[in-house]
């Protein structure tokens, strides 16, 4: 799964497709790490441990443990929405960083699941510097 980038990486625009294993973590939004977001530091270890990336999505309304359910509409006072960190990258990596993740309070589900990456070409940007 290394597109040359050198970080082993499944990241838009290039890539050897592929098995892989997709690592999800859900977070509570106001959940800190000493003195950053939880999700934070999750992308932050996850990219000193060489994953081909990872990405923070925000939630808009989800219960948890406490089946309280969290949402963002207007006249809602929650502040502890969802939030999924999503990492993509060979079986044998994303197990290894699995025990990365042990030392954190706060982590709500983690999730493994089987996928495949799809090859996509090498595009590069034009004059206008997109697509």
């Amino acid at each position: 799964m290394n597109n040359g980038s050198g970080n082993g990486g499944t990241e838009s625009g290039g890539g050897a497709g592929g098995a892989a294993l997709r690592l999800t973590v859900l977070v509570g939004e106001s959940e800190m790490h000493r003195s950053r977001p939880l999700y934070t530091e999750i992308v932050h270890r996850a990219h000193g441990a060489g994953l081909a990336g990872a990405s923070v999505f925000r939630g808009i309304e989800g219960f948890g443990a406490s089946s309280l359910i969290h949402t963002a509409r207007l006249l809602s006072l929650s502040e502890n929405l969802p939030v999924a960190v999503v990492a993509v990258d060979t079986a044998e990596r994303i197990r290894a960083f699995l025990p990365l993740l042990d030392d954190l309070d706060g982590i709500g589900l983690v999730l493994l699941d089987a996928c495949e990456v799809v090859p996509r070409p090498q595009r590069r940007p034009g004059p206008e510097g997109g697509r």
